[in-house]
C-alpha cells in the first residue's frame, strides 16, 4: 500500500507530481488537470479568485481519486501541478487550443495577448517536462519487461450549456478495445450506474496525451470521466475508488493482452 500524500508540490517547485508504485503491476495513472495551481509569475492570470475554482481551471475530484487509486493498487502515476488555463497537457504541442483566451465563457486576461514566445515558454517549462516524465516512466517499464497499461483520470461537469449530462462517468478511447471495453463493460453490468462510450467526449484527439503516450506506443490504455457532482467530496472520491479498484484488479489480473504492444492506429490519423 502507498500513502495517499494530502499536499501537491506548487507549480514553481515542479510542473509534475509523482507516485512511484510498482511498475510490476501493470497499471500506470496519469492526471493531466489535477491541479488550479498557478506559477507564481503568472498571479492569477488576471481572474478572480472564483474562476480559479471552477472546471475551467481543472478537473474537480480528479488528483484525490487518481491518488487513491494508486495507493490501494501500488500503482505509478503521473499528476500535474498546473491548472489547465495555463497551458493544457491534454493538448498536443500545435492545437489551437492548448493556451486559451476563452474558457466556458470566462475571459482569460492573462492568455488573451499571449505571443509565440509566451507559448514556447509555457511549453517548455511546464507542458514538455510533464510528458517527457510520462515517457520516462513507461521507458522504464518496458526495460523492466512491464509495458503498462494506461488509464487517464478525468472528471466533467453535470450540466454543460443548460443541458444535464445523464451519464454518472464514461470511458473514452480511440481504436485500441483492449482495456477501454473491458472497462465500459464491467462498469455497465452495475446496476443502476450510467457509463458513456465516448460520452461526454470523443475519445480520438491527435496528439492528445493518450495519443500520444498510448496509441503512438502501442500500449493499451483508457481515459475515464467521472461525473464532477460524484466526486465533489471525499466521501464521493472515496466511493469511486472502492467501485474501481475491484474492477481494474479483475481487468488487469484476466487480461494479458494489456501488457503487450500491439499497434491499432487511430480514428484521428492524418
Amino acid at each position: 500500500m502507498f500513502p495517499v500524500r494530502s499536499a501537491a508540490p506548487h507549480p514553481d517547485q515542479s510542473p509534475f507530481e509523482i507516485v512511484d508504485g510498482d511498475p510490476a503491476c501493470g497499471l500506470l495513472l496519469l492526471c493531466d488537470h489535477a491541479s488550479n495551481a498557478l506559477p507564481s509569475a503568472y498571479g492569477t492570470l488576471g481572474l478572480p479568485p472564483e474562476q480559479l475554482q471552477r472546471h475551467i481551471a481543472y478537473d474537480i475530484g480528479v488528483r484525490d481519486l487518481t491518488l487513491q487509486l494508486a495507493a490501494a493498487l501500488g500503482a505509478p502515476a503521473v499528476l500535474t501541478t498546473y491548472s489547465r488555463l495555463l497551458i493544457d497537457p491534454n493538448r498536443g504541442e500545435d492545437d489551437p487550443t492548448l493556451v486559451m483566451r476563452l474558457s466556458d465563457g470566462a475571459v482569460v486576461p492573462g492568455n488573451a495577448d499571449h505571443d509565440a514566445a509566451e507559448r514556447a515558454a509555457r511549453i517548455s517549462a511546464y507542458h514538455r517536462p510533464y510528458h517527457e516524465t510520462v515517457a520516462a516512466r513507461i521507458d522504464a517499464s518496458i526495460a523492466a519487461g512491464h509495458p503498462p497499461a494506461i488509464l487517464s483520470i478525468h472528471s466533467y461537469t453535470p450540466v454543460w450549456r443548460g443541458n444535464p449530462r445523464p451519464w454518472h462517468a464514461g470511458i473514452l478511447w480511440d481504436s485500441d478495445p483492449r482495456f477501454a471495453v473491458p472497462l465500459l463493460e464491467t462498469l455497465r453490468a452495475e446496476t443502476g450506474l450510467v457509463v458513456g462510450d465516448n460520452e461526454p467526449y470523443d475519445g480520438a484527439l491527435r496528439n492528445d496525451c493518450l495519443y500520444r503516450h498510448g496509441t503512438a506506443r502501442g500500449l493499451a490504455h483508457a481515459l475515464l470521466e467521472v461525473r464532477q457532482d460524484l466526486i465533489g467530496d471525499t466521501e464521493g472520491v472515496a466511493g469511486w475508488s472502492a467501485r474501481l479498484v475491484p474492477h481494474l484488479k479483475r481487468i488487469l489480473a484476466e487480461r494479458p493482452e494489456l501488457f503487450q504492444i500491439r499497434q491499432y492506429g487511430s480514428r484521428c490519423a492524418a
